[in-house]
């Protein structure tokens, strides 16, 4: 019985080469997201801005971004708010719990899948019908993200599929003149 001789180049033939595509477009992946993060500045107490501007329509986005001051057990990375803003107005504001969300528990008039979740704005609790997006995060109405940016302490309770969670925020010092100035936000008490 001949043993098979081993022919150079043969295990890239067999799926090796997919596996360095693989690799290389992870790599790429990181390095993308490496320097979208780098090119953050502060934007006061625990938030970041990144700004851009839309090469076709030349809009001008900016993004503020507040990590949780505390990570879920479930999740790889700590939840965050990100407010999106598009030539000077709020386009959208985010809760992302990076884990997937319990499936919709609200409807709305429009017929959109939403998520009833619990507020905590400082000293002042409110229930709140957020807009719920294929499970990864969840779409905060105008005057929640008003109440967030005055606040000291920000807490949101929704459900998952293994039980209610609370992501933590501590939204204090944000500079509300760049916010006012990006997204044309003012704050308001709860």
């Amino acid at each position: 019985m001949k043993t098979p001789r081993h022919v150079p180049g043969t295990a890239l033939r067999k799926g090796g080469r997919l596996r360095i595509a693989c690799l290389m477009m992870l790599c790429a992946a990181a390095a993308v997201s490496a320097s979208a993060q780098a090119g953050g500045t502060s934007a006061g107490g625990k938030w970041m801005m990144f700004q851009s501007e839309d090469k076709m329509t030349a809009a001008k986005r900016i993004r503020f971004e507040l990590e949780a001051d505390n990570p879920l057990r479930e999740s790889e990375s700590s939840p965050k708010i990100i407010l999106y803003c598009t030539d000077g107005k709020l386009a959208l504001g985010d809760f992302r719990p990076n884990l997937r969300v319990g499936p919709p528990n609200d409807a709305s008039f429009w017929g959109k899948p939403k998520m009833r979740v619990r507020v905590r704005v400082d000293n002042h609790s409110s229930r709140q019908s957020w807009n719920w997006v294929n499970g990864d995060f969840l779409a905060m109405d105008k005057g929640t993200v008003r109440e967030l940016i005055g606040a000291r302490v920000f807490k949101v309770e929704f459900p998952t599929r293994a039980g209610p969670r609370i992501a933590e925020f501590s939204p204090a010092g944000l500079d509300l003149a760049q916010v006012s100035k990006a997204c044309h936000l003012k704050p308001q008490k709860p």
